[in-house]
């Protein structure tokens, strides 16, 4: 596993790097593993080497690793499609979810959160490109709704999270970063105090240093961290 602590190691230097550039303490940005079709000692190691944040795109093997892992004290974070039928189970396992991208989901996340956990924090996925094929608000659409989602009693609305159109050149991956910032702070003019958002979940392996120049708070990494993936989970 070696070769996993180097490539941990490598990857949190880029972000402190970038965050140097930013003008922005590292301790802002958080390095959320995804983990996705990855064992538990996988994860186990990578909790090992300092990381406790981690992201899942699939409930069901999802569910396998946060019972195996139990005994650690680890964030996990939904970051996949969310079906209605899954919602239960995502509302009673999980700290985080970044793909809230339709109301109904929204409205049923806060339902189903048991009582004796704390609320959920959740981000809104915003299609940022406008892309036909994928999903997200709109950022019209968002600004309709986000006052009734951020008083959904069992929900804490954290903030927004997108995936772009890849880019290769940094100051065009920069663009549509610095476009979800912008309707983040055009969100929290809307918003009381107490309900402002905090968090821009957005960059991956490719586009981390633009996504933090930008305000990123949280960039989800899998391959740089765990290596390729072989398969995919269902």
């Amino acid at each position: 596993m070696q070769d996993q602590s180097d490539k941990i190691t490598a990857l949190q230097l880029r972000l402190t790097l970038a965050a140097a550039e930013a003008q922005r303490p590292a301790s802002e940005v958080t390095l959320l593993a995804v983990s996705k079709t990855r064992t538990p000692e996988q994860v186990k190691h990578a909790v090992d080497c300092g990381l406790t944040s981690f992201g899942e795109n699939y409930l069901q093997e999802a569910l396998k690793k946060v019972a195996a892992l139990k005994s650690l004290a680890l964030d996990w974070h939904f970051i996949g499609p969310i079906q209605s039928n899954k919602t239960r189970q995502i509302a009673e396992n999980f700290a985080w979810v970044h793909s809230i991208d339709r109301l109904k989901i929204a409205q049923r996340l806060s339902a189903q959160r048991p009582a004796n956990m704390p609320p959920l924090n959740v981000c809104l996925q915003v299609n940022i490109d406008n892309e036909p094929t994928k999903a997200g608000f709109g950022s019209s659409e968002l600004l309709q709704l986000v006052t009734e989602i951020a008083r959904l009693p069992n929900l804490r609305l954290r903030g927004l999270m997108t995936i772009p159109e890849v880019r290769t050149d940094i100051q065009e991956q920069r663009i549509p970063f610095y476009q979800l910032g912008k309707l983040k702070d055009e969100i929290n003019e809307s918003l009381d105090n107490s309900q402002k958002l905090d968090t821009l979940s957005m960059g991956m392996s490719a586009d981390l240093e633009a996504a933090i120049l930008e305000g990123a708070t949280i960039v989800r990494v899998g391959t740089d961290i765990f290596g390729p993936r072989s398969t995919t989970a269902g």
